[in-house]
């Protein structure tokens, strides 16, 4: 007697099964409707935050410096405010010229001594110490002081006080610098060339000692470039629109800037390569004291290979006939 075959069985589906199928389709839409919901949010809750820090100050928009895709310049200033109990206006005790050019990719950033002696643009006082400019008259004067100095167009600035470096670096999760010397002062204790990371606290100390460097201030400026090097390369890494809104939020009471929400955003997308390609310089100039007050003056020669080297930066045509608001150490 021969068995005779069963039937294939047919997969029957249950109404359960089809209820959990459908609850499965619902979570994943849910899912990525409020992803674009939440990403939409978080997009306009940073542009909002930022928009705390815009402040034009008298400068005319240039807008189109940054979409030309053409290099532009960013005046770069540190005051020293913010931290440590110090509330007051402050001078900008860090003043750095960055020329980026989008096309090759490169970006250098030019220290300005703190002490350096100048006319300040507009004034009809004396000669006086560059970092004094914003405290008497505000970022517009600074950034034409700076401009007449060297001799170049500034696009946009950047003011940050202690406080905000501070917060920023914390935001980001610390910065990492190989040290350019020895030293221990306040939270920062390093080793030269023993990489070390730091975070808010220490990489403020790290950048603002002076009195052990043999270098002095020059030392000190050179630590202020690594640290915003690092800064950068860190600030670059960040891909999540919430980290980066955590950025911002260390930021928005203590910087202002021409920059937009856009323009910033824009730097971010053109940054990433740019960042990793950051050259230095420093305007060098001559120890000198006047009326028992230390200044640096720096030489015609020196600001004018300075300005030379920042206007081919910029794609300009080299200046034969400039004549710098420095003063000239010559008879002092």
């Amino acid at each position: 007697m021969q068995n005779t075959p069963l039937p294939p069985r047919r997969r029957t589906f249950t109404p359960r099964r089809h209820h959990l199928r459908r609850w499965l389709l619902a979570l994943c839409s849910l899912l990525v409707i409020g992803g674009g919901i939440y990403g939409w949010w978080a997009w306009h809750a940073a542009q909002a935050t930022f928009s705390q820090t815009y402040r034009a100050d008298g400068l005319k928009p240039t807008n189109t410096a940054l979409t030309s895709g053409k290099p532009f310049a960013i005046l770069l200033l540190g005051t020293d405010t913010g931290a440590l109990g110090r509330h007051d206006v402050g001078r900008t005790d860090t003043m750095i010229v960055a020329t980026i050019n989008p096309q090759k990719q490169t970006a250098k950033l030019t220290s300005i001594p703190r002490d350096t002696l100048v006319n300040i643009y507009g004034s009809q006082q004396d000669e006086e110490k560059i970092n004094a400019a914003y405290p008497l008259y505000g970022a517009k004067t600074t950034v034409k002081t700076v401009e007449h100095l060297v001799n170049i167009p500034i696009h946009y600035y950047v003011l940050l006080n202690m406080g905000g470096l501070k917060k920023m670096i914390n935001a980001v999760g610390g910065v990492t610098v190989d040290p350019l010397l020895t030293f221990h002062y306040e939270q920062a204790n390093v080793v030269k060339g023993h990489k070390i990371h730091l975070n808010g606290a220490s990489a403020l100390a790290y950048s603002r000692m002076r009195d052990q460097d043999p270098l002095g201030d020059y030392g000190r400026q050179a630590r202020q470039r690594q640290i915003i090097k690092a800064l950068v390369l860190k600030e670059a890494s960040i891909s999540s629109l919430t980290r980066y809104q955590s950025v911002l939020n260390s930021l928005s009471s203590n910087l202002q800037t021409n920059l937009t929400f856009n323009d910033l955003m824009w730097l971010r997308a053109k940054d990433g390569h740019t960042s990793r390609h950051i050259k230095s310089q420093t305007l060098q100039g001559e120890n000198a004291t006047l009326n028992g007050i230390d200044y640096q003056i720096a030489p015609q020669s020196e600001v004018a290979k300075v300005s030379t080297d920042l206007r081919q930066a910029l794609g300009l045509p080299t200046a034969s006939d400039f004549q710098t608001d420095a003063l000239d150490p010559v008879g002092f």
